[in-house]
């Protein structure tokens, strides 16, 4: 399976949509879409190095409005479209937890949230929500989203090439230890908060 979706994730990477699939990716993920586009700009920058830089810019761009979009989810739709999103990714504690930490933290718990695999979407729907400051929470996502996609796009731009055979040689091990790492890290974040 983890093969099939490695490779589906390639093809995706090689086509003329490929762009506007990664800035539609990195738009729903940081509003309301569970699965990052990070195995995506991946794929894409191994395939292409030298549009690296682009191809980040093109992922945080998307993921910064795709943020705001969640925060305006949270402001104005927070009884409906907001609370089917908490609930359906089981949510709700977190939803409490993160809107303390806006009020002890707000610039760097969007920065972590932007940096790290804790759901982006939580945090910017709970802004909304919480009425963090609106051009705060845009600098917080900037700096976060950049760092985690810029990071992303020059590690593979420097090692993608020279990995690539390894990464496809054993690509069902490293995507089982890519789930497991998720979920150690999902459990980790439900404990903390």
């Amino acid at each position: 399976m983890i093969r099939r979706l490695y490779a589906w994730v390639i093809s995706w990477s090689e086509k003329k949509q490929a762009e506007r699939a990664l800035a539609g990716l990195s738009f729903a993920e940081s509003s309301f879409f569970p699965i990052p586009p990070d195995p995506l700009l991946i794929a894409m920058v191994t395939a292409r190095p030298h549009k690296w830089v682009r191809l980040a810019t093109i992922a945080t761009a998307a993921s910064i409005v795709g943020g705001i979009f969640g925060y305006f989810i949270g402001a104005a739709l927070q009884e409906t479209v907001g609370r089917w999103i908490i609930d359906t990714y089981g949510l709700q504690e977190q939803f409490l937890r993160v809107g303390e930490l806006y009020n002890e933290y707000t610039v760097l718990a969007v920065v972590i949230a932007g940096f790290t695999p804790i759901p982006y979407k939580l945090f910017s729907i709970t802004a909304g929500v919480f009425a963090v400051n609106l051009p705060l929470f845009v600098l917080a996502s900037l700096i976060g989203r950049s760092g985690r996609f810029f990071l992303v796009g020059f590690l593979m731009h420097q090692f993608g090439k020279r990995y690539k055979d390894t990464i496809e040689r054993y690509i069902d091990t490293l995507g089982f230890l890519f789930i497991i790492l998720v979920v150690l890290g999902v459990m980790a974040v439900k404990y903390m908060l």
